[in-house]
């Protein structure tokens, strides 16, 4: 049996035939062998250049629609009622050209103890846990983005 190839991405959302979960580092990669959540082999030969979200929606050779989900993967999860300090961490993590999920009252990163001692230093509190992890896009690239962070309010 030959193995399924999956080689487009729709706009937009569709009912799923089937589910692909992948940490990000493989949704950032254009072409992966890897296998459904079902076992099944399968063969990503994706346009390159774009980041796969939880959420979206790829079209397999044989006309089945696989939803992306995203991994739990060990993640450093800051939090803090402080927008500034919130602020204040994101600076020093993008100066350090990490990838960054930012939600309302919280930032995430891929887990490293010098950053959570750096980011508690600034007053955060620091969580490690296993979570599915959405960093922004980034401000040249495209896609869509999932949160926001609310600089008003909490």
């Amino acid at each position: 049996m030959a193995m399924l190839e999956i080689t487009e991405i729709l706009d937009e959302p569709r009912s799923a035939d089937a589910v692909l979960t992948l940490p990000f580092d493989d949704r950032q990669r254009s072409r992966l062998r890897t296998h459904l959540d079902s076992g099944e082999e399968v063969g990503l030969m994706l346009p390159r250049g774009r980041v796969l979200r939880g959420g979206d929606c790829l079209r397999a050779s044989d006309g089945r629609v696989v939803e992306i989900r995203a991994a739990a993967e060990t993640v450093s999860t800051a939090y803090s009622d402080d927008t500034q300090l919130l602020a204040r961490a994101a600076y020093h993590l993008g100066n350090r050209h990490m990838p960054l999920q930012v939600g309302a009252g919280w930032l995430r990163y891929r887990h490293d103890h010098v950053l959570d001692d750096m980011v508690r230093g600034l007053g955060l509190s620091v969580q490690t846990e296993q979570a599915p992890f959405e960093p922004e896009a980034g401000a040249y690239q495209g896609g869509h983005h999932h949160h926001l962070l609310q600089l008003h309010g909490h």
